[in-house]
């Protein structure tokens, strides 16, 4: 079993925010799998099913998102599943738009969502996807950044950062993470480090 968690917050305000791009993959994962999302349990959403062969558990946790591993744990709980079979899906300041990332293990990097999941989950031992938001220019405000609404001239890219994530959601639970490293991991644009893995 593979429990698949997008982080976002709960929300119609928050819906179409760069914050909210793991909720948008587990969407795509639940319309392309068949999969309704929308059971309460464990302070989240989910449905279950079958995704790339293998039976999943899709999660969008309803905590706002610095309290998703209150939900994770809990998730993991009653899945009885270990963190490293969780995957765990969110956006990220230090990619840019269009780009996405994946890893097997590796720190919060600054992301208040995933800091909370390391924490509830006492290990960094879990596979993620991050998908790139970084702002054209510096922010001073980067909460007020990824709370607002995605930008018309963001659109397209972000609905290939989410089709693309979807991807390598599949390739992860079909055949592990190191694949879907090899598939999709882009060298970093100069000027850029990896600083937030």
């Amino acid at each position: 079993m593979r429990l698949i968690v997008g982080l976002g917050n709960p929300g119609i305000e928050y819906a179409w925010t760069p914050h909210n791009l793991g909720f948008l993959v587990v969407d795509k994962l639940a319309e392309q799998a068949g999969i309704r999302v929308t059971r309460p349990e464990a302070k989240s959403l989910l449905g279950r099913g079958h995704l790339a062969g293998h039976e999943v558990v899709l999660a969008k946790p309803q905590t706002m998102m610095n309290l998703s591993g209150l939900a994770v744990r809990e998730l993991v709980g009653r899945a009885e599943c270990e963190p490293s079979d969780v995957i765990v899906v969110c956006d990220d300041v230090a990619l840019p738009w269009g780009m996405i990332r994946v890893r097997e293990r590796g720190s919060a990097g600054g992301h208040n969502g995933l800091k909370s999941v390391i924490g509830a989950l006492g290990t960094m031992e879990f596979p993620r996807v991050r998908l790139g938001v970084q702002p054209a220019e510096p922010s001073g405000d980067l909460k007020q950044y990824v709370l607002r609404q995605i930008r018309r001239d963001e659109e397209d890219l972000a609905a290939e950062e989410v089709e693309q994530a979807a991807e390598a959601v599949k390739l992860i639970v079909a055949e592990g993470t190191q694949h879907a490293m090899n598939r999709f991991n882009r060298r970093v644009p100069p000027g850029e480090d990896d600083a937030a893995t």
